[in-house]
């Protein structure tokens, strides 16, 4: 999956053709999570709330 981002040790993902609805991957310290485009976590967890503040932002 192509890496589109990195910031803060945290990595953001997205392949372009996978199913709906769209969304991305971001992964920090090892842990993963899945979030739509409006910020909402679908699966996963980053186990850090700071984390997840950044990737919403």
């Amino acid at each position: 999956m192509p890496e589109i981002s990195r910031f803060f040790e945290i990595i953001i993902r997205m392949f372009y053709d996978e199913h709906d609805p769209p969304h991305l991957h971001a992964e920090y310290s090892g842990k993963k999570a899945v979030f739509d485009f409006q910020g909402n976590m679908m699966k996963g967890n980053l186990g850090s709330k700071t984390a997840i503040k950044l990737v919403r932002e």
